[in-house]
């Protein structure tokens, strides 16, 4: 474990050396940016903006007075909103986790199901219809599928919202919570769908070599009812793989999240990365991007943790 902690500080360091000198390096100057916002961008005025963001310094004066800052958490203030950069995380980091959280369960918990169904007959057209579900969901592109879902149930059938995170006259706590479901069911399907088709294969396979054991065949023999053995005996062992892809497929879902929230208009931290990105805001974006290499690490270290404890094996090993 303490390999582990090592390793997952040594990585958001090197995420933020890395962020703080390619976000640099790219294109565009955020001094012509404010300037260009205030109204005028002659040289005076953008030797005055340089000057009040620290911008005239060599950039590594730049990066050793960040890290400074950073060390007393602070991320800087944002060129756009004159706001702290943590405030702005902070105020968006709760849409982001709802939908991430949101998707990950519709994925995981289907796709298992539908997995360990295949799995209960490998040559049956479930199997079938999940091997191709799972080739489809996983070649459709995020943000198309997205855009696919507003045109058919927002705007052709107009169940659901058509974006944003929640309506502007409801009242109550009930009926907020309502509304904000509504407005999360086609975001959270968008991006829980190609991850759905991964966990239902990497189920399916690991059931069918869990079902193939003798204690499968014991628990049959001693009348245990099939859908124990599928859902009690079968997939607590056979969990353990769609614990490792939940943590590895974190980082792509949060990635996921920057599309699904632009095509949705959800008021998350990807929707604010987006908008940041264009405005050349050096503090938002590498504020965004050192949280979320923080919460993989984080998450990296959890599903170590679950995986020890859903395996005695790894639990009576002690440190290994």
């Amino acid at each position: 474990m303490k390999q582990k902690l090592l390793f997952s500080a040594g990585l958001v360091v090197c995420v933020v050396i890395l962020n703080f000198f390619l976000i640099r390096m790219a294109p565009g100057d955020p001094a012509i940016t404010l300037a260009g916002q205030a109204g005028g961008a002659d040289e005076e005025t953008l030797a005055h903006i340089r000057k009040i963001y620290g911008l005239d310094k060599p950039i590594w004066n730049q990066f050793f007075v960040y890290v400074g800052k950073m060390l007393t958490g602070d991320l800087g203030t944002s060129y756009f909103y004159n706001l702290p950069v943590r405030d702005l995380i902070l105020e968006r980091v709760f849409p982001t986790v709802l939908l991430v959280v949101s998707s990950l369960l519709i994925s995981m918990g289907i796709g298992t199901f539908m997995g360990v169904l295949a799995a209960h007959q490998p040559r049956g057209l479930l199997s079938y219809f999940v091997t191709f579900f799972s080739l489809g969901g996983y070649s459709l592109p995020t943000f198309w599928l997205g855009q696919m879902l507003l045109l058919a149930f927002a705007w052709y059938w107009p169940i659901f919202p058509i974006g944003g995170m929640q309506g502007f006259r409801v009242e109550g706590f009930l009926p907020q919570v309502a509304d904000v479901a509504m407005h999360l069911v086609l975001p959270a399907i968008s991006l829980g769908l190609a991850f759905m088709a991964q966990y239902s294969r990497v189920a399916r396979a690991s059931m069918l070599e869990v079902l193939g054991s003798d204690f499968i065949r014991t628990a049959r023999a001693k009348g245990a009812r099939e859908s124990s053995v599928l859902f009690v005996h079968g997939l607590r062992n056979a969990i353990l793989p769609v614990i490792t892809l939940a943590g590895l497929q974190l980082g792509q879902i949060l990635s996921g999240a920057v599309l699904v929230e632009t095509v949705f208009d959800w008021p998350g931290l990807g929707r604010l990365a987006v908008d940041s990105i264009f405005r050349r805001d050096y503090p938002s974006i590498m504020g965004i991007l050192f949280a979320s290499a923080v919460v993989v690490a984080v998450i990296n270290i959890l599903t170590d943790v679950v995986y020890r404890w859903a395996d005695p094996r790894l639990r009576s090993g002690g440190g290994h």
